[in-house]
């Protein structure tokens, strides 16, 4: 935790805007419970994401699609609870705003008053900006995420890098500057060149936060079981693991079966 930001009581989306203008880089992990969550936000942690991929890590799909926005909302409503300093950011899920406008709002507005959260997080460019005006407009604040958007991986195809070619690259660009047009307070660039995605952060005003996006976005976002090594068959060159936990955990709960089935465990002063 920096200077500029260890005496702030709760980091707000003005903090974050604040921390892009004098340099200082932003953090952000996500989280799907309280304790982690609590974990994170004692640490020093600047954003905690809420994100759909609790699809993935803590309910074993393939992708991030079926997790609902019930679901989604369970999961903010502990996270929130560990939490009194880092900005609680959540995703709404595939199928809670794609429809309309209207029901965009409402999703937004459901997440906000039954989880409470400080923002939240939509996929995709120009085609969900009237939806992320409508929100803003109602004062929640908003956060964009283009590039590799998991929500789209059946129209990708692919979890391969995304805007190498000049047409899609443009359209990335355009796409971030209709997002920070209308409102968002941020954008997520997942998974595309390093050199597109400094240009990008360069170009706008609001802050940028790379996942697999170089080293010139404004901040970094990891999701937590990648970070912490609780995942072993997921080993994308981005990720960057700071703990074994797989290995740590499986050899604990090897030990702790021994010793129950030994009889070691509880001993005499582990007994009433």
């Amino acid at each position: 935790m920096s200077a500029a930001t260890k005496e702030i009581k709760r980091i707000t989306t003005h903090t974050l805007q604040k921390m892009k203008a004098s340099g200082e880089k932003i953090s952000m992990l996500t989280a799907y419970d309280f304790s982690f969550a609590r974990l994170f936000d004692e640490a020093g942690l600047d954003i905690i994401l809420v994100g759909d991929s609790a699809s993935n890590v803590m309910a074993g799909h393939e992708t991030t699609l079926p997790i609902t926005l019930d679901q989604m909302i369970y999961h903010a409503q502990s996270v929130v609870r560990g939490v009194s300093r880092a900005l609680v950011v959540a995703d709404l899920p595939f199928g809670a705003y794609q429809s309309n406008q209207d029901i965009a709002l409402a999703s937004a507005i459901r997440m906000m008053k039954e989880a409470g959260t400080h923002a939240l997080k939509l996929e995709g460019g120009i085609e969900i900006c009237d939806s992320v005006r409508k929100i803003v407009s109602a004062g929640i604040p908003v956060m964009g995420h283009l590039g590799l958007t998991p929500q789209s991986i059946y129209k990708f195809g692919t979890y391969t890098v995304r805007a190498k070619a000049d047409a899609e690259a443009d359209k990335l660009k355009s796409d971030a500057l209709a997002l920070q047009n209308a409102g968002a307070f941020g954008i997520v660039l997942e998974k595309i060149p390093a050199n597109l995605a400094k240009e990008v952060s360069a170009t706008l005003s609001i802050p940028t936060i790379g996942i697999g996006a170089g080293n010139g976005c404004d901040g970094q976002v990891l999701v937590m079981h990648d970070m912490l090594g609780i995942n072993n068959e997921f080993n994308p060159r981005f990720v960057r693991k700071y703990l074994n936990l797989h290995q740590m955990i499986s050899n604990a709960a090897k030990q702790y079966i021994g010793d129950v089935k030994s009889g070691s465990f509880p001993n005499v002063e582990e007994s009433y």
